[in-house]
């Protein structure tokens, strides 16, 4: 039987003795649990000091039970079926292992007596001893999944519908389903419709996708989840309920189920895992069919830091300066899907305090921040963001961030604000941080003024990430070493990111693992090239911008593009030459 943590405090002092916490962490974290009366756990765990695994490893130790992450274990679909899934919910283990007549299980929580009585009584009834493990709650949830994968789940509710409007799939092809187009509207409002549209979503949440692709494909339905910023087939599904799920995702999001000639788009607020997750719904008509992109707009419970994001070094210097200025317009730009709106975010996170007024006009929506004063311009009422805007200086603002600068308008009324003593903060679509420049000279706004108000462009990419657990040094082709060693022989030596010597390169590479789902990348993170406005630089602007003598200013200041960056990234073991190579290639091309 495994014992209760003592009430003195041996957790945090063995957290503290082994560097997890600092010494005026420790006293805060007493402090907060004498104000809260919240479990040490909770206030440690909610305010992410200490990462999950470790607190999980620390916390065995003091209740004498091993650790272990499941994630690094490969897992047998018959070992979990020992303990029935309703049970592995309610007390949070999971049979990960039988060895000889010994059962293996994980338990979030060794102290849940309930949880310890109910799995020796199936052991004892089964002849099993049992073997007790410490496990986080992202390990048991990870676990959890493989109970159902999305197929099996599919597959069964397709039996229901199967069997419910006598539908029988043919693989022959010109053959049709005769039955499916009469009995539509029945299927849509049917059960077994809308598990499966449950199913897709919630899936797709748990798998950490950005997007799923509903799409026909000849005689099937094929469902695609964006996950790390590459697109993977999920699961084909048959011809017959691929209008029926259409119809129910528009009914979701209060679309006009009987319009399919024109493209449509809407929105839409689930609760999956007790998180309110807000999805972003575009139709499309195609041939024959149409297809349904549902974005995931899952907000942080925090910010995102400056170096979570991907800026270190002279990059988070540049930031920290830029966002201590009074006003002035700050600039992220890159295409659809690049992690704007994010940084933005996190801009607006620093900023916000008591002391001044932030407001937001976005479309959508897409992070609620306390504090932060936000609106959802609506075109179609004439609400845009250069309507939106004037009425929002009207509002005494301090700062003021805006989704997007899309016409001449807008961008003539967020240099004016900047130019009367607002920190406005915007996006725009250019391919590169000077490209900003000239897009907004094209779109109408006087050089001389926007040399004035101008302070930082910053133009960014999201690249995967080497996933930590199975990530390796590895040997990479000799041109791709010489130009790695070449581009960055170029950047200023003070510019280079700390622990970087081109004369000892390493590369990495994850040789794929169950946490990455076998493919040696887990996560994103920024690269990108920042331009911090200075004189010399704003009289090149006001004076009609001259690209060539604007280049030269940027690298007598020490600029370093974003494939630089991306290979500084690979010299410190975040991600790989590859990686980097393909997304800056994307740009090449678009160039």
């Amino acid at each position: 039987m495994v014992n209760n943590i003592p009430k003195d405090h041996p957790l945090l002092n063995k957290l503290l003795t082994q560097g997890l916490i600092t010494n005026p962490q420790y006293h805060e974290i007493l402090a907060k649990q004498q104000a809260s009366n919240y479990s040490l756990e909770k206030i440690i765990l909610d305010d992410q000091l200490v990462d999950e695994e470790d607190f999980a490893r620390i916390k065995g130790e003091v209740l004498n039970v091993s650790y272990v992450d499941l994630r690094d274990i490969p897992m047998e679909r018959d070992w979990l079926k020992i303990l029935p899934q309703d049970l592995a919910i309610t007390y949070k283990m999971i049979v990960f292992a039988v060895k000889d007549d010994q059962l293996e299980v994980g338990l979030v929580e060794p102290t849940n007596f309930q949880a310890l009585e109910a799995i020796e009584y199936l052991a004892r009834k089964n002849n099993y001893k049992v073997k007790y493990y410490i496990i986080s709650k992202a390990s048991y949830e990870w676990a959890l999944k493989k109970y159902d994968t999305l197929r099996q789940e599919v597959g069964e509710v397709l039996g229901e519908a199967e069997e419910k409007f006598s539908l029988k799939a043919t693989t022959k092809k010109g053959k049709k389903l005769e039955e499916a187009e009469g009995d539509l509207d029945e299927m849509i409002k049917s059960a077994p419709v809308s598990k499966i549209v449950s199913v897709i979503i919630r899936h797709a949440v748990e798998g950490e996708a950005s997007d799923i692709h509903v799409e026909p494909m000849g005689e099937a339905s094929r469902v695609r989840y964006r996950i790390d910023g590459i697109l993977h087939t999920t699961i084909t599904l048959p011809d017959y309920v691929h209008s029926a799920i259409i119809t129910r995702i528009k009914v979701m999001a209060s679309l006009k189920i009987d319009e399919t000639r024109i493209p449509q788009d809407g929105r839409l607020r689930l609760n999956i895992g007790d998180k309110d997750i807000d999805f972003r719904i575009s139709t499309i008509p195609l041939v024959g069919k149409e297809k349904v992109v549902m974005r995931i707009l899952e907000s942080p419970e925090k910010a995102p830091t400056l170096e979570e994001l991907g800026f270190i070094g002279h990059h988070a210097d540049i930031l920290k300066k830029e966002l201590k200025k009074p006003n002035g317009l700050f600039l992220v730009t890159g295409p659809t899907g690049s992690g704007k709106s994010t940084t933005l975010f996190s801009a607006l996170d620093i900023l916000n305090s008591d002391g001044v007024n932030i407001a937001t006009l976005e479309d959508p929506v897409e992070y609620f921040v306390n504090g932060v004063n936000q609106s959802q311009v609506h075109a179609d009422i004439g609400f845009t963001f250069a309507s939106g805007l004037r009425s929002l200086l009207r509002q005494d603002p301090d700062i003021i961030m805006v989704g997007e600068i899309r016409d001449g308008e807008t961008a003539e009324l967020a240099v004016h604000a900047a130019l009367t003593g607002h920190f406005v903060l915007s996006t725009l679509h250019t391919n590169d941080a000077q490209g900003a420049i000239p897009r907004f000279l094209d779109m109408g706004a006087e050089s001389f003024l926007l040399g004035s108000t101008l302070n930082l462009i910053i133009a960014q990419r999201l690249i995967r990430k080497i996933c930590d657990r199975c990530k390796e040094e590895h040997n990479i082709p000799e041109e791709t070493v010489a130009e790695v060693k070449k581009l960055l022989g170029q950047v200023k030596p003070q510019f280079l990111y700390k622990g970087i010597d081109l004369n000892k390169m390493k590369f990495y590479h994850g040789r794929g693992c169950n946490h990455c789902g076998q493919t040696g990348y887990k996560g994103r993170i920024g690269i990108g090239e920042l331009i911090s406005i200075n004189n010399e630089m704003r009289e090149i602007i006001a004076e009609d911008f001259d690209k060539e003598r604007f280049a030269a200013e940027l690298l007598s200041q020490g600029f370093y593009d974003m494939k630089q960056d991306g290979f500084m990234k690979v010299l410190l073991g975040v991600t790989t030459a590859e990686e980097v190579i393909r997304i800056t290639r994307q740009e090449e091309a678009v160039d």
